[in-house]
């Protein structure tokens, strides 16, 4: 085996499907619609030696979409010898066209482009769409493949797109121009099935365990037998659960650290100190910062700013208590697979920069530990589940690394968020008694600082608004907006004006994502 091969992918990939990333938002989404399948799959870079690729002896390869045209000169290309490997290939959108190009057919920018939902002809059901009932999928494309190569048969078509499925059943070869990853496509779980299954001969045994023993081996692989680990917690399910990850795997070598940065909801370090302390009994290190942390946010409003020096003060801090453990190297981070794509790639767009991704230093003093980097938050809640970890815990909807700092939308003061932090703490109960808290992926106040008139008690009032966001989501990636219902909405409103001073008005954020995304800043 190549030495610089990563084990844990050589001992897991035989048996299991590989996603080629062409820079995509949703690489890692085809990779985790697969694993929903019970097949390992990981995502892997578009210029990973094919011999590399070889030697992990994947059943198949899935080429990712990704935002560039393949005849652009910066565009990510294709090496042929990824379709010589005598696997079968399933492209989707880009990764179609750039099969399509390496092929010798013809891609080109007809002025029909398709973003959406759109409706789906289905021409052949000899291949993989055979079982795939839908009339319309998931489009995302301004390129169209208008000459598939020779050898293949054209299984589909849209108004836009003269080939939105082609496959070459002999060297089983195939390509959709749709995404059959995203929910928004009727039965795309159906159509990856046929392809695992009927293409690749996979068998589903891939199951969260296979999660753990996997991620306590990369670990150990990368700690060793002999040195300290700290972990940053923040009492969230993605922190707690690496937390869990990294202790199975070097036991009491393991220190959990929480930086109460003051950017918490209500009683929230009370809860940390309670769960770590006395159900897990991990040493804990309680560090008291917010004075520090709002001293160097002081005067700063824009978003990018304020996620960069939060990013940078969380280092700085673990590395001061990295030196009173007498100099710990390893630093363990929650970072999910949605930190990684939206604080951008070498290819994906940012979107913007995650404390813990874009928003670190680069001259860190410790090398960070990610046991949950290709993963989503529902698969890292199954991981928690699997571990023991509390079903209050798992359940918790997710919260950002910044805190609040990211729900002040302007100069980040101690008034503004106690005002922040009553109003959302109103809104969370309010919520909870409704018995809709794990309906909602996430559920939130934002304050912006902005000041509008009111009258209360006869008097003119110029006092803030707050917003109120819900979103449904399965993964993050996208999200809908919730129709919470008018009496839920009606209490909250009510409640936050009435026990919230300094706020005189109440809106609701109806934006899905895209083209808003979950958090406002």
């Amino acid at each position: 085996m190549t030495a610089h091969l990563d084990p844990a992918l050589a001992q897991a990939a035989p048996g299991g499907v590989l996603v080629v990333d062409f820079g995509a938002q949703y690489a890692q989404l085809i990779a985790r619609r697969i694993r929903e399948c019970r097949v390992f799959s990981a995502v892997i870079p578009h210029d990973m030696p094919p011999e590399e690729i070889a030697e992990l002896h994947p059943m198949g390869l899935v080429l990712s979409g990704g935002p560039s045209s393949v005849y652009a000169a910066e565009a990510p290309g294709l090496n042929p010898e990824f379709l010589r490997l005598g696997i079968p290939v399933l492209g989707i959108c880009y990764g179609m066209q750039a099969m399509t190009q390496a092929l010798g057919g013809t891609v080109e920018r007809t002025g029909a482009a398709e973003f959406g939902k759109t409706d789906l002809s289905v021409l052949s059901r000899a291949g993989l769409l055979r079982e795939f009932p839908a009339e319309t999928c998931w489009m995302s494309h301004n390129d169209s493949v208008t000459r598939p190569p020779d050898g293949f048969s054209v299984s589909a078509q849209t108004a836009g797109a003269p080939v939105a499925a082609m496959e070459d059943a002999e060297r089983r070869l195939y390509g959709v121009q749709f995404h059959p990853e995203v929910v928004h496509t009727p039965f795309g779980t159906d159509l990856l099935k046929a392809f695992l299954f009927d293409a690749c001969d996979c068998t589903p045994t891939w199951t969260p365990v296979h999660v753990i023993e996997d991620q306590v081996e990369r670990i150990r692989a990368q700690v060793g037998d002999t040195e300290h680990v700290i972990c940053a917690l923040s009492g969230g399910v993605d922190s707690a659960v690496a937390a869990l990850l990294v202790h199975k795997a070097v036991g009491d070598r393991l220190t959990c650290i929480f930086v109460d940065h003051g950017l918490l909801r209500q009683g929230e370090a009370e809860q940390v100190e309670e769960a770590f302390g006395d159900h897990f009994h991990v040493p804990l290190i309680h560090v008291k910062a917010k004075d520090h942390f709002l001293s160097e946010l002081a005067g700063v409003t824009d978003p990018e700013t304020k996620r960069k020096i939060i990013g940078r003060e969380f280092i700085r801090t673990f590395e001061r208590e990295s030196a009173t453990l007498g100099g710990v190297r390893f630093l363990v981070q929650g970072t999910l697979y949605s930190d990684v794509i939206e604080s951008g790639s070498k290819h994906a767009d940012k979107i913007k920069s995650h404390h813990n991704v874009g928003g670190l230093p680069e001259d860190m003093a410790v090398e960070l530990v990610e046991p949950l980097r290709q993963l989503f938050k529902d698969e890292v809640r199954v991981v928690g589940a699997e571990l023991g970890l509390p079903e209050k815990m798992v359940w918790r909807q997710p919260f950002p690394g910044p805190g609040l700092a990211i729900r002040i939308i302007g100069e980040v003061t101690a008034d503004r968020l106690e005002i922040l932090r009553r109003a959302d703490y109103v809104l969370q109960e309010e919520v909870r008694r409704a018995g809709l808290y794990r309906d909602l992926w996430q559920s939130f106040a934002v304050l912006p600082a902005v000041k509008s008139v009111g009258v209360q008690g006869d008097e003119r009032t110029y006092a803030y608004p707050v917003v109120i966001r819900a979103v449904t989501s399965d993964d993050a990636m996208t999200a809908d907006w919730a129709r919470l219902p008018y009496d839920l909405l009606e209490r909250v409103s009510n409640r936050i004006i009435n026990e919230v001073p300094g706020v005189n008005r109440v809106a609701l954020d109806i934006t899905s994502k895209p083209p808003g995304t979950i958090e406002w800043e």
